[in-house]
């Protein structure tokens, strides 16, 4: 991660062994399809090692078709697959909703403009496949008439898409204290037997005295990293810092990189990725603290990117969009799109 020029075109376990892992996060709870595969095929050809999306058919077929264009456009291998769950109430999976009919006729709409998903437009409601539950239009809405409802997977549901599915990769979203409910989830991925190049946990840090807070956030990780292992996974540690918040600047960058510093040290083994915050400022925040080096080194896995991405490829969207067609067909448009996702890739 020390050099802008870096070659992004490596396995992707060696790019975890060596530092230079980058992920894209296509959101938990994002099923818009057209969006999903631009941003698979822009995010393949920059060199991602890794695609994070929802544990949906169609969203994953979406990205897949997003990766069929990248190799033919020069990309010299696939990243993984990866699917996220959640082992139960979590920020990633939900979706917020309103009905239109109650908002006043000169209400200027102030949740439209907090949304990076693009999801609510001058009228109507929210699109619900846009949506991916980032939290900030209910926060916007000067009547409180906007309210998020969860996500949820059933045991059955989670067998049998994985089956379906066959990730290279599963990521479970968790929360401190609860150790019995990733249980039950890990017994689900060993009922599924899908071979797995690597089993992600993600965790952000509960504030003490606050539901399971009192659990500390090492300590809570060791007891999943026993229970990981034990099924033969390989470990894959995401620090979210703060969840869906890339593109609200270097205030949210900080999160997860002061999290990587508070607990580093006392983690369990496996490479650590960061993500929940994560921006162009993530990279030279890691520098300052000499922690852009290989695990090996002391340093981390990569870097795992979301609302920033996605935001940064928002205007040749849009403009693909209007004609009506992928931006990955507008050969006109998706060079710049892809420049402006290095960039970001190769912030240092």
């Amino acid at each position: 991660m020390t050099s802008a020029t870096t070659d992004p075109w490596i396995d992707p376990d060696q790019a975890l062994l060596q530092g230079r892992w980058r992920k894209w996060i296509g959101g938990a709870g994002n099923h818009d399809l057209a969006a999903l595969e631009d941003l698979a095929g822009l995010t393949t050809l920059a060199g991602a090692h890794c695609l994070d999306v929802a544990f949906h058919p169609a969203a994953v077929a979406a990205v897949r078709r997003g990766i069929r264009w990248a190799l033919g456009q020069g990309a010299p291998r696939p990243p993984w697959l990866m699917v996220s769950l959640n082992d139960g109430e979590d920020p990633h999976f939900r979706k917020a909703s309103f009905d239109p009919d109650r908002c006043p006729t000169a209400c200027p709409r102030p949740c439209a403009r907090v949304c990076p998903a693009r999801a609510i437009g001058a009228h109507g409601g929210i699109q619900d496949d846009r949506c991916y539950g980032c939290g900030r239009c209910p926060a916007a809405c000067p009547l409180g008439l906007i309210v998020e409802a969860p996500i949820e997977l059933d045991a059955e549901a989670v067998v049998e898409g994985l089956r379906q599915l066959r990730p290279d990769a599963v990521e479970i979203h968790t929360r401190q204290g609860r150790t019995d409910a990733f249980a039950r989830r890990l017994e689900q991925l060993a009922r599924a037997g899908v071979p797995l190049r690597r089993l992600a946990v993600s965790c952000a840090e509960s504030p003490p005295q606050t539901g399971d807070g009192n659990v500390p956030f090492g300590p809570y990780l060791w007891s999943l990293f026993a229970l990981v292992r034990a099924g033969g996974w390989r470990p894959l540690w995401q620090l979210d810092g703060r969840p869906m918040s890339g593109d609200l600047g270097v205030g949210t960058a900080r999160a997860a990189v002061d999290l990587l510093r508070r607990w580093r040290g006392h983690l369990p083994p496996g490479p650590i990725q960061l993500a929940g915050g994560t921006n162009a400022a993530t990279l030279p925040l890691l520098a300052r603290e000499g922690l852009n080096r290989p695990p090996a080194a002391g340093g981390v896995a990569g870097v795992a990117y979301g609302s920033s991405a996605r935001t940064l490829l928002v205007p040749w969207l849009e403009q693909a969009e209007a004609r009506g067609r992928r931006l990955l067909d507008c050969r006109d448009l998706w060079p710049a799109a892809l420049d402006q996702l290095g960039s970001l890739w190769r912030a240092r």
